[in-house]
């Protein structure tokens, strides 16, 4: 009976799943050289050498790939088609998907319509919907604007807002920048924009242009669009040396950042302990530098979100029996046909799949 009260209730664990490959770019730590990736459920466990890994961990199943295993990418700027009262972000939250942030959209309303209908049709969609959610504040009324800096601060939501609509000297003094906010636009702003920015600890994600002034200054950045297309397009237009760490952590970590998923159990952009299990392995095989080699834009292999694979691509990723340590087992290899993924999106966590584009 004893024996029985102990085991009631407990669960068996989630199995000990082993991504590795010749190089692993945690982006939170320096890149390691046939390391792994060690995921249990949606988690990942530890991130190290292969061979450290294989002994620390009972690992039932590892997936052995070519190339380089990266977090999962961040595009911090796409929101979705309109809706009634408010315009709705692609929504993330269903169960195999990234679950990132849905942005609703609150543009053009003027004081009045906004307290007639709009403030509530916003408020109900915020509490209905099951997910995170975040505001995306585009209303050209100042006053407007106001009230959804109140509502963000009052609900604890995100907030996203455009340069090309508002300048940092107008969100600010709507009370919209801030840690909780991040803004989209094109470099290169003015000195006192850029230093507004900075203080307020607001990120800016770019879809492009000249960064030099940015990086210099320590601004806070991420990318807008495909992450890792953007970061190619910036680095072109950007003239400094160096630059690749920076681009690719803009691309991951600083997407992260932007949507408040940065930090704590669960956060993306980065391969820890605790981090979600959000992977993209890309065929960067040679021996170049990691983070110069995905600004090439190299061919997306496969990508895994919280844990499950997703999709696979071209290229071979072989199945190592438990105990048979770099053996792939014979019929147990995987195969599939590269395509593309959608348009990138607020929180998706997704591959840059768009060689062609």
């Amino acid at each position: 009976m004893g024996a029985l009260t102990r085991g009631f209730g407990l669960r068996t664990p989630a199995p000990v799943v082993l991504h590795s490959a010749p190089c692993v770019l945690p982006v939170c730590a320096p890149p390691v050289r046939d390391g792994g990736v060690a995921i249990r459920g949606e988690r990942v466990l530890q991130v190290g050498s292969r061979a450290d890994l294989l002994a620390y961990f009972p690992v039932e199943d590892e997936i052995r790939w070519p190339g380089l295993i990266s977090p999962g990418l961040v595009d911090a700027c796409r929101t979705g088609p309109p809706v009634p009262g408010v315009t709705s972000a692609a929504d993330l939250g269903d169960r195999r998907g990234p679950g990132g942030v849905t942005y609703l959209e609150v543009e053009g309303a003027g004081e009045q319509v906004w307290e007639d209908s709009e403030r509530d049709a916003l408020i109900t969609a915020i509490r209905e919907h099951p997910g995170t959610v975040g505001v995306a504040a585009y209303a050209s009324d100042p006053l407007v604007l106001e009230d959804l800096a109140v509502l963000a601060r009052t609900f604890g939501l995100r907030l996203m807002a455009d340069l090309g609509r508002h300048s940092p000297a107008e969100l600010d003094e709507a009370g919209v920048l801030g840690q909780h906010c991040h803004v989209t636009g094109e470099a290169p702003l003015g000195p006192g924009e850029r230093k507004l920015l900075r203080l307020r600890g607001t990120t800016l994600a770019l879809f492009g242009g000249d960064a030099s002034a940015l990086v210099e200054e320590g601004c806070a950045i991420a990318f807008g669009g495909p992450p890792l297309a953007t970061a190619r397009a910036v680095r072109q237009a950007t003239r400094m040396r160096r630059l690749e760490r920076v681009l690719v952590e803009a691309a991951t970590l600083g997407g992260a950042r932007a949507l408040g998923m940065a930090d704590g159990p669960g956060r993306i952009g980065t391969l820890g302990p605790g981090s979600r299990a959000d992977l993209a392995v890309f065929d960067t095989r040679g021996g170049r530098d990691p983070y110069a080699a995905l600004l090439e834009q190299p061919p997306c292999l496969a990508t895994v979100v919280r844990g499950v694979p997703v999709t696979r691509a071209g290229g071979r990723a072989g199945r190592t029996e438990p105990g048979r340590a770099g053996q792939a087992t014979p019929g147990r290899t995987d195969q599939a046909t590269p395509r593309r993924t959608d348009q990138a999106t607020p929180g998706r966590v997704h591959p840059e799949q768009e060689q062609a584009g």
